[in-house]
């Protein structure tokens, strides 16, 4: 789905819902958006940093005291028991929202993968694997963040998004549970196998969680999503001139906030799980509060400054402020590459440039054109003479014109 500020300009849903029926994926297919969700928990944090009842740098143990003593990784002595000292600074808001506070996650991290093997799951608070602000690591630093808004907000993460984002942004089927009214939408998920297959989940209704992860707890659609972004584009307003946040606030997250510091790459430490992500091969991005920044404009793709990130079950998506566009892509199965070309593939066709002329379509032709999908323009060859285009093309019934008085319609890619 890719949409303007103000309106969408493409959607389009492919697929079946499960292996085992034959319901098929629509526009209002629930997907898990997992890390999707850290995006919404940070606006959240920025919110509640708006009204004064956090602030970026102070320390977080003063409203979670279990991170009050944290201690950082060095690695393990010859016994293999780990060798841990105290950090040298707190954590704070700034740090946790932009992924340099030194918590990681275990999936993507070697030592914190070998530490959490000899701690066993009684661990509650992980050690850091490196210095506060020393670095930038993908890990449970908005997980954390989930927390202190609950903490500070006196709420449940859900009832807090629901009252102050999802339902001013009019995102219905956005939330941390499923109702049993809508499982018909919710999608199956799929998990890479070592042998290089597929393994379907059971599809079954989700029991209602326990606790709210801030890091990647939310289901949603791909129309909800775009309203978030478009709240993003448009500087913290919904589509009814409500604010979510200041426009300042929202330059803020859409700002370089880790310096020289290079982010968007993940080393993975269990294949299964997820393969390796780099998000731009080749460059150095930076983060700001909440979303992936690329620097240098990618090529036929988005603009420099735009603002991205991603989910485990191959979820995506970005904002081009530059461009006024949003994109939202998403599969069901585990993070790996094959997602990334899914998604990088969008892009290229949402970039392509515009036609300079528009499709000649017969009189013939007119019902089978308007039948088409609504898809993105897209450049295709001109010709002097319809007998050379159906030389070139054959069977391919599509023909461009070289007048402009018959250049009256959108292009479609076919």
């Amino acid at each position: 789905m890719a949409a303007t500020a103000d309106k969408t300009i493409y959607e389009g849903a492919f697929g079946k819902r499960d292996s085992a029926s034959d319901v098929d994926v629509t526009m209002g297919s629930i997907f898990r958006i997992a890390s999707m969700t850290k995006a919404v928990t940070t606006v959240a944090a920025m919110q509640l940093v708006e009204r004064g009842t956090l602030t970026l740098d102070e320390p977080v143990s003063r409203h979670l005291p279990e991170l009050g003593k944290l201690e950082v990784l060095e690695g393990f002595d010859n016994s293999g028991k780990p060798i841990l000292h105290p950090a040298g600074k707190p954590v704070t808001l700034r740090l946790l929202l932009t992924h340099t506070a030194g918590f990681a996650y275990d999936g993507w991290d070697e030592k914190l993968s070998r530490y959490a093997q000899h701690a066993g799951p009684a661990a509650s608070v992980t050690p850091l694997v490196f210095e506060p602000g020393t670095r930038w690591e993908y890990g449970t630093n908005i997980d954390w963040t989930g927390r202190l808004v609950e903490a500070v907000s006196g709420e449940t993460l859900e009832a807090y998004f629901q009252r102050n984002i999802l339902q001013p942004l009019g995102m219905k089927d956005t939330g941390f549970s499923v109702p049993a009214e809508k499982f018909d939408r919710l999608m199956s998920s799929y998990q890479r196998q070592s042998d290089g297959s597929l393994k379907e989940n059971p599809r079954t209704l989700p029991a209602p969680p326990k606790s709210f992860n801030g890091g990647g707890g939310l289901v949603s659609t791909a129309g909800d999503y775009v309203r978030f972004m478009q709240m993003i584009l448009r500087r913290g307003l919904t589509s009814g001139k409500e604010r979510i946040l200041q426009a300042k606030t929202v330059d803020a997250m859409a700002s370089n906030q880790t310096g020289d510091l290079r982010a968007g790459i993940l080393k993975s430490v269990n294949l299964e799980r997820s393969r390796d992500v780099d998000f731009h091969p080749g460059f150095s991005d930076r983060f700001g509060f909440g979303f992936l920044i690329n620097t240098t404009a990618y090529e036929g793709g988005r603009s420099a400054g735009s603002l991205a990130w991603a989910g485990i079950q191959n979820t995506f998506f970005w904002i081009d402020p530059k461009r006024g566009t949003v994109l939202r892509s998403e599969t069901s199965f585990r993070f790996e590459m094959n997602g990334v070309r899914i998604a990088r593939a969008f892009v290229a066709t949402e970039y392509r440039p515009e036609p300079k002329l528009a499709m000649w379509v017969p009189a013939e032709m007119r019902e089978e054109y308007e039948n088409l999908p609504n898809l993105p323009p897209a450049v295709i060859p001109t010709f002097a003479s319809r007998t050379e285009a159906t030389a070139r093309y054959g069977g391919f019934r599509r023909f461009t014109v070289t007048t402009e008085e018959e250049a009256h319609v959108p292009v479609p890619p076919r």
